[in-house]
């Protein structure tokens, strides 16, 4: 099975606001592309989101993935295993633990290896994933609810 590289990214005008997501997959000869803006939500929730829509694109398990984000947020509570204690303790007073719970239930599916790119910066893909994110946060006439996100009302 070929490697899938993925690059996500998550975006929010204001935070908490409008906000969105963008992806890219590839794999081999195949490239995809995915976003989704969301009415009310944050940025973490959805670099976070990037990350799980991503995952369970993947048609098969034990995928091996290496995955590129901008979000510490995301690449740090994996790497330094944040999340694993998270867990343990049952996400008690951690936010997005909708989410995380999600992430984990998918990352556990596939071997997967957490790349940081700097934001903004010259990573074509990455760059891609924010114009995505960006795109979909702006587009207000195809906004879904963030069910999990607490400060909807």
């Amino acid at each position: 099975m070929a490697q899938i590289t993925i690059y996500t990214d998550g975006s929010a005008l204001g935070n908490p606001g409008p906000g969105g997501y963008g992806i890219v997959l590839l794999s081999g000869p195949y490239r995809k592309e995915i976003s989704q803006g969301f009415r009310r939500t944050t940025n973490n929730r959805m670099e976070l989101r990037a990350v799980c829509v991503a995952l369970e694109t993947l048609k098969f398990s034990g995928s091996e993935v290496v995955l590129y984000s901008d979000s510490k947020y995301v690449i740090d509570a994996v790497t330094k295993g944040w999340v694993f204690g998270w867990e343990r303790k049952g996400f008690a007073g951690k936010k997005n633990p909708d989410l995380w719970m999600r992430f984990l239930r998918i990352y556990r599916q596939h071997h997967v290896r957490f790349v940081w790119v700097k934001g903004h910066a010259e990573t074509v893909e990455n760059n891609r994933c924010d114009q995505l994110a960006v795109a979909a946060a702006n587009d207000r006439a195809h906004h879904v609810e963030d069910t999990g996100y607490e400060g909807n009302s």
